[in-house]
């Protein structure tokens, strides 16, 4: 009978020694793969053991918008690392359940290679990242010719580095990249 409380006790004494440690200790680098420094971002995290002083530059009233952002603020987009161009397919090992996305820009061949396979990216439920566009305008008449696709501008460079990408348009799934 006073077995199962001392076990409990002991597990729970044990959980939080653990989770302790880990609370008091410094941060681990699993993976660097350049980009953009996280460190600011743990500055919310008390525990995380990082300065105020490591974290964001608060915004100064001429970054500030005085209403509500749009998707308009973000274009135009532009992709240093990404132009039309063939594709080679080739094999990929995303994680499983990855959702199927798909790069493309405002130009005549995206916008041709979009009508060709529209049907088959609404059944993959993909998702279209608009690598390349101008203005709202130019995204509102892609998203015409895109009937059930979701399109958002995104800019595709850090995505071309870590695919070893160059060209657009291009369907990205789980397990294959290809045109």
């Amino acid at each position: 009978m006073l077995i199962r409380p001392l076990i409990t006790l002991f597990t729970f004494i044990t959980t939080a020694s653990a989770v302790h440690a880990q609370v008091n200790s410094p941060l681990t680098v699993v993976a660097d793969e350049g980009g953009q420094p996280a460190r600011p971002y743990y500055v919310a995290i008390g525990a995380a053991q990082v300065d105020e002083e490591d974290g964001f530059v608060v915004a100064t009233p001429d970054t500030v918008l005085d209403r509500p952002a749009t998707e308009a603020d973000m274009l135009p987009v532009v992709s240093e690392r990404l132009s039309i161009g063939p594709v080679v397919p080739r094999a990929l090992d995303l994680p499983p359940g990855t959702t199927p996305f798909f790069l493309i820009g405002t130009d005549p061949d995206s916008v041709r290679w979009l009508k060709q396979r529209r049907e088959r990216l609404v059944e993959l439920r993909a998702v279209g990242m608009v690598v390349n566009v101008a203005t709202a305008e130019d995204l509102a008449a892609l998203r015409e010719r895109a009937p059930g696709l979701e399109l958002r501008p995104i800019p595709g460079d850090d995505l071309a580095e870590r695919l070893s990408l160059t060209h657009y348009p291009v369907l990205i799934t789980p397990t294959r990249l290809e045109q």
